[in-house]
């Protein structure tokens, strides 16, 4: 269990340190080589895009955890508690259906895929699998939001439901 909390809690953080580091190192490098030894790396433009579109997609993922994406908050300014949940609710499910077409698609392509990278012949399948691994992470991060918004939701209609019947005890007690 604690491996799974761990993962529960850091898998898209490591992976995107990572890929960030690799990135780095990449574009430093080969800075360095064309500038101070008048070389130059073949394959790490590619290396670097491909990793670049790998922190997007998992970026993504991590964004929805932390629940850092943009977003309008004019409209559920409007409502009280148990609206802005439900709104947000809809707005999960909508983004979650979007993810679950964008994997199904998106593994579609990656089946489809037969060419490789130009520098490097990496097969390019897993530059494709990008934003199907990102999405699949997109998909799991907002289906523990959706379950953590019901909780929500069912505490407030119960704290609303209690203090409903204290009134009515209250009422009675009065009369």
């Amino acid at each position: 269990m604690k491996v799974i909390k761990w993962l529960d809690e850091h898998f898209e953080e490591y992976i995107l340190i990572v890929l960030s580091i690799c990135t780095v190192i990449i574009v430093f490098t080969q800075v360095f080589m064309r500038y101070v030894l008048g070389e130059s790396l073949t394959w790490s433009e590619e290396v670097a895009r491909y990793l670049f579109i790998w922190m997007i997609y998992v970026g993504i993922s991590y964004g929805v955890k932390k629940e850092k994406h943009l977003g309008v908050d004019a409209f559920p300014m409007l409502f009280e508690k148990k609206g802005k949940i439900i709104i947000d609710m809809i707005a999960s499910f909508s983004f979650l259906m979007f993810a679950v077409i964008m994997t199904y698609y998106g593994f579609d392509i990656v089946l489809k895929v037969t060419r490789e990278s130009a520098a490097l012949e990496l097969p390019l399948e897993w530059v494709y699998a990008a934003p199907v691994v990102g999405m699949i992470l997109t998909s799991i991060r907002l289906i523990q939001k959706l379950v953590r918004l019901v909780n929500q939701l069912k505490v407030l209609n119960q704290t609303n439901r209690d203090q409903s019947e204290e009134q009515t005890v209250f009422k009675e007690e009065i009369l």
